[in-house]
Order: C-alpha cells, then structure tokens, then sequence
C-alpha cells in the first residue's frame, strides 16, 4: 500500500540507514548542510547497494523522524523518565550522543549563528595544553 510516505521501514532497512549515517563522512555533511538533498541522494544509492530502494525524500524523512524520536526520548531521560524508549536508541547514540545541546537544539534548516571565529579560537586553546 503506496501513501505518500510510502512503504514502512523494515527493522533491515532502519539498521541499514543508520550504519550509512553512522558515516562520520556523511556525518559531517549533515551538520554543515541546510540544503542536504544531495547527501540523501547519497544515502539512497548507498541503501541501493544493500537491495534497498528507497529515494531521497524518503531517507530525509526517515532521518528526521528517527533523529526528532531520538531527541524526546533522550531528553525524558535526562529529565529522569526512564520508561520512555524507543528502537534503535542506542545506535542512535553512538551517532547523536555527541552532540552538543546548541546542536541538538538547532534545527536543521537553521544556518549556523555561530561566527567561525569561535570555532577556531577554541581549537587554537585546547592545543596550547
């Protein structure tokens, strides 16, 4: 049955889309990107190798929903609600735990307020020590 959405995700297809984005490559390409269509082009074709047809609206969608999933349920966890869960947490995790709160709280069509001053000045201390 083809909505809009089109066909649910497998359990295979989520692991598959998750061990892509677990690329920091495309990691890095996601954090950057405002207009991310071509990563997720990327991704699909990727997710083609595994036999896994999918486009790039899809694979966005997909992320978002897993990525927004993973937000609420991480931040019921910090707030000591510890029933919430979801599937594939921790994979997520691995991928998004590092984040910061000012870049797991900007939302991703937001451009970057951040000066790259800022950015450059921090890594210049840290390696002075």
């Amino acid at each position: 049955v083809a909505n809009e959405g089109g066909k649910h995700w497998t359990v295979n297809e989520v692991r598959a889309l998750i061990r892509i984005w677990s690329d920091k490559n495309i990691q890095q390409q996601l954090e950057g990107a405002v207009r991310n269509k071509r990563i997720f082009e990327q991704v699909a074709a990727r997710l083609q190798k595994f036999g896994i047809d999918r486009d790039w609206k899809q694979c966005r969608t997909k992320y978002k929903n897993l990525k927004h999933e993973y937000k609420s349920v991480k931040s019921a966890q910090d707030s000591g609600n510890t029933s919430k869960s979801m599937k594939f947490f921790y994979e997520l995790d691995a991928i998004l735990g590092h984040c910061t709160i000012e870049q797991a709280s900007k939302s991703d069509n937001d451009e970057s307020e951040r000066p790259p001053e800022w950015t450059e000045a921090k890594s210049e201390k840290d390696s002075i020590g």
